[in-house]
């Protein structure tokens, strides 16, 4: 570790070079791809399949985001926590503003 990183107290190893940012964005490419080609299967419609891929596929993304593009992999721990407990705090909030306006407003009526 060098003397900067320990001075500031980082733990994470080297930062990777260009040829493993490319090989990230070909990935995150590949995806957008995928997502893009679910839309025109109408199958996946029909059996429900379609919004749990786009999900999970959005997911993918934003971890490789978060882990390479922002650093999180390589920086200190604590910063992947608070972002970890923002988006957790996010998600409770608009699930929970969701079930307040279902129990409004019930679908059907």
């Amino acid at each position: 570790m060098t003397e900067v990183a320990q001075a500031a107290g980082h733990e994470g190893g080297a930062h990777p070079g260009p040829r493993t940012y490319a090989l990230i964005a070909l990935v995150l490419s590949i995806i957008t791809l995928v997502e893009f080609g679910a839309f025109y299967v109408e199958e996946l419609r029909e059996f429900g399949v379609y919004m749990p891929l786009l999900i999970v596929l959005s997911a993918i993304k934003f971890a490789l985001v978060a882990m390479f593009y922002m650093h999180l992999k390589f920086d200190h721990p604590v910063f992947a926590r608070l972002l970890v407990c923002g988006l957790m705090l996010g998600a409770f909030v608009l699930i929970t503003l969701l079930g307040l306006f279902f129990a409004a407003h019930p679908p059907g009526i």
